[in-house]
Parts: C-alpha cells; sequence; structure tokens
C-alpha cells in the first residue's frame, strides 16, 4: 500500500469561531481517532491534495508535533458552495492490525465480448477491502478477458489470500454489455435471413 507523509499542527481549541481561524489560515481542522485516543490537528490544505483529488487509497503517515502516526481517510466534508475542505477525519492504523479501506478496481486484458462488438462497462470504481496493513494491494487486479458478452463481474467473484472484500458479493464490478450498433448490425442480419 502507499504511504503519504503529512505534518500537522494540535489543536488546543475547538468550535466553530477555532475552525473559521484555521481554515482563514489556510489550514484544515483535522482529527485523527481509534485505538482508544482521539487527537485533533490542524493540516496545511496543500498537503491534502495529493490525498483527495486522486483516485489512489493512501496510508498517511502523520508527524503531528514530533508524534509519529499512521492513518486512513475515512471522511472529508467540503463545502457545498466554494468545496472547499472543512474537515476531515482519518482512523488510526496500527502495524499487525487488520484496517479496512477503499481500493481501486484495475480491469485486465481484453474482454471476448468487446471484441465481438460489446462495450466494457466499469461499475464500481472502489471496492472495500479489510486486512493487516502490510497485506493491503494499491490496486484491486482485475482479469477481464474471458468476459463475454452479456456478461458480469461480481465481488463474490474475486478471491484473495491476504485479505478479505468487505463489499457485498452481489455488487457488479464491470460488465460487457451490447452496444445500440451491435443491436442494430445483429437485427439486421437476422432481417436478411
Amino acid at each position: 500500500m502507499q504511504t503519504i507523509e503529512v505534518k500537522g499542527t494540535k489543536r488546543a481549541e475547538f468550535g466553530k469561531k477555532e475552525s473559521k481561524r484555521i481554515r482563514r489560515e489556510g489550514q484544515v481542522p483535522c482529527v485523527i481517532y481509534g485505538e482508544g485516543e482521539t487527537v485533533p490537528f490542524s493540516v496545511d490544505v496543500r498537503d491534502l491534495k495529493p490525498l483527495l483529488y486522486t483516485p489512489n487509497s493512501y496510508i498517511v503517515n502523520f508527524d503531528i508535533e514530533g508524534t509519529k502516526m499512521s492513518g486512513v481517510m475515512r471522511e472529508v466534508q467540503f463545502h457545498p458552495v466554494s468545496e472547499a475542505v472543512l474537515h476531515v477525519d482519518f482512523y488510526r492504523v496500527v502495524p499487525g492490525k487488520t484496517v479496512a479501506i477503499d481500493v481501486p478496481v484495475k480491469l485486465n486484458g481484453v474482454a471476448e465480448g468487446v471484441k465481438l462488438g460489446g462495450k466494457l462497462m466499469l461499475s464500481k470504481r472502489k471496492v472495500r477491502i479489510s486486512g493487516h496493513m502490510e497485506d493491503l494491494p494499491d490496486v484491486l487486479d482485475v482479469d477481464v478477458t474471458d468476459l463475454g458478452l452479456g456478461k458480469s463481474i461480481f465481488v463474490g467473484d474475486l478471491k484473495f489470500d491476504k485479505f478479505a472484500v468487505l463489499t457485498p458479493a452481489t455488487t457488479a464490478i464491470c460488465a460487457v454489455k451490447m452496444t445500440r450498433a451491435a443491436r442494430g448490425a445483429a437485427a439486421a442480419a437476422e432481417a436478411a435471413k
């Protein structure tokens, strides 16, 4: 699993007024919780950009005024109009303990149904998995070469050894749908018979 380094500053005061003051200074109020301790802190908004505006998932290594800890992003609150980052929640990760995280899906290969005129549709961009921090992959590789026309791959079809998949087994990952042009060509071929 990829990691990213972020420096933070502890917060001593809380509330709406204090949060607004922190945001005016170009900082984002954050909190990391888990393992029985909650630590409120603030982070420079520029340090969060590589973490927020990417499809990838990261384990974040924090340096909060000399205190080192790791975590994964749980929730981000955005302003409804300006879309500025208002608050970020992180969950503490401890080596040797399991953690749940959303990991992006990567489709590999050319599906058989695509060769026959279908279109490959990705339904689920991220899948929630659970495992030890050391065993988590950067992406979930899904082989689609045997996927035929009108067929789907579900989360239940995926098997992994080092981690468990938490997304429901009935969730579709991808499917090969017949395109409108392929349906028209099939109908024209059927009418010509």
